[in-house]
């Protein structure tokens, strides 16, 4: 399957003010496996444009919570292990290429909605950026450690 193209996404690793990442446990799994929100770029839409609509569409945080720190230099790529290439994303694509932003959360706690429109985590909580490689599924287990590796200046 290494003929199918990647699927472009924004990824967004928010920090609260004690320096810790937001995660969420995916609904539609009954793995105990926690992710960054994240999703698809559509045609033409700018990458930071679509981080903040997607953490807006999985979160509810308005982009009036956050505040942009930084975004990775480069496109970081991830592969889905072969029993999932061909059924996720209707089978068009064998992983993701993503452009990383870090903001900082303003907001409060209580504006985390995650019972949004089309909720895609049952659960959330803030980790610390060590325990990240930790609590996300094994095959982003390498992505995640570059993302911590692209903000590691910004993190404590």
């Amino acid at each position: 399957m290494t003929d199918l193209p990647y699927r472009p996404c924004a990824g967004i690793m928010l920090l609260n003010r004690e320096g810790r990442v937001f995660v969420g446990q995916r609904i539609d799994t009954t793995l105990e496996a926690w992710q960054m929100p994240q999703g698809g770029i559509d045609p033409g839409e700018d990458a930071r444009a679509a981080a903040l609509r997607e953490l807006g569409e999985e979160t509810g945080i308005a982009p009036d919570k956050v505040s942009f720190v930084a975004e990775a230099v480069e496109e970081l790529v991830y592969d889905l292990p072969p029993e999932l290439i061909g059924t996720v994303w209707k089978g068009k694509y064998r992983g993701q290429r993503q452009r990383w932003f870090l903001f900082r959360f303003d907001g409060e706690d209580s504006d985390i909605r995650i019972d949004t429109a089309h909720p895609e985590f049952r659960a959330w909580r803030w980790v610390a950026p060590h325990e990240l490689p930790d609590v996300i599924v094994p095959f982003k287990r390498r992505l995640y450690e570059q993302v911590l590796a692209a903000f590691g200046e910004h993190l404590d």
